[in-house]
């Protein structure tokens, strides 16, 4: 093995100061390492939270949009049952007046039954029977037979129109219900289908509120991430640090090698020059000397 270059106390003791140097920055390169892989398994885990949080908020945008298209079907329909309840209610307005009108067409005393004229007849034959009366009130009991007979001849004359008036009455009094229906079944479905409006439009509050939620965390995700990489930047620049010293320290131990072979050269002259292989070994030797005594890695 070729000699090694001898150092100086002095030399000695900068040589075994940057040994020391040396385990401590790279026992602090370790913990600065560490520190760092720990910090970006922080930031990917914030990162993957993050993925899965937009995610979130990418569903709700299809189902919130169907949920307003079924809202606004909900107002189109209510405005047609607003429209329609105003038509039946035109309709029972109608039918009302045409039910008076029906009314109107016949007097009171037209629809007089010809059994309750009958009935009168005989009640006024059975006073004529069986009263005396004074020659006065006997002409006018006549009279009044003599009225009421005619009155069943022109009774029994409008029995069949009678019989239609009355089922005209009738049809009308069906049709007044049937349009007072209609009404309060379009009020019910009016009342059903905002009832369902209001629903789709709490369930998009809903969806939005939640989607609101989300994005915030996201935000704050997103925060958290900045910080992180932040303090990553921070300890990347430490390393930095940590590295240009270690190689600092690194090219001054070289360099004392290399004086130290400079002064062997000088010294050892009248000997006989010492040949550039053995020169190479000696701070090749030197180097593996301090590399024993002390890392020299930088990682």
């Amino acid at each position: 093995m070729p000699p090694r270059p001898h150092l100086t106390s002095e030399a000695e003791r900068e040589d075994r100061d940057d040994r020391d140097r040396l385990r401590h920055l790279e026992s602090r390169l370790d913990s600065l390492f560490e520190r760092r892989q720990e910090l970006i398994t922080e930031m990917r885990r914030i990162a993957a939270e993050q993925r899965a949080l937009y995610e979130l908020t990418q569903n709700p945008g299809p189902e919130v949009e169907g949920l307003h298209q079924e809202h606004v079907g909900l107002g189109h329909r209510i405005a047609e049952l607003r429209n329609a309840r105003e038509e039946a209610r035109r309709k029972v307005e109608e039918a009302v007046i045409a039910r008076r009108e029906l009314l109107l067409t016949f007097e009171k005393g037209e629809r007089t039954p010809p059994e309750q004229i009958r009935r009168e007849i005989a009640e006024l034959e059975h006073q004529q029977q069986t009263r005396a009366l004074p020659i006065d009130e006997e002409n006018a009991l006549i009279a009044r037979l003599r009225k009421r007979s005619q009155d069943l001849k022109a009774a029994e004359a409008r029995t069949a129109l009678v019989l239609e008036h009355d089922r005209l009455r009738h049809e009308a009094d069906l049709a007044v219900t049937a349009a007072h229906d209609e009404v309060d079944r379009l009020g019910r479905e009016m009342t059903a289908t905002r009832a369902a409006r209001d629903q789709k439009m709490g369930e998009i509050r809903e969806k939005l509120q939640s989607a609101g939620g989300v994005v915030a965390e996201m935000r704050a995700r997103g925060r958290a991430r900045a910080e992180v990489m932040e303090r990553i930047d921070v300890i990347s620049r430490e390393i930095s640090e940590v590295e240009r010293e270690g190689r600092e320290v690194l090219a001054r131990s070289r360099a004392r090698r290399d004086e130290a072979r400079k002064n062997m050269q000088s010294y050892s002259g009248p000997r006989g020059r010492p040949t550039e292989q053995i020169l190479s070994s000696n701070a090749e030797a030197q180097f593996e000397e301090l590399m024993k005594r002390g890392k020299v890695t930088l990682g």
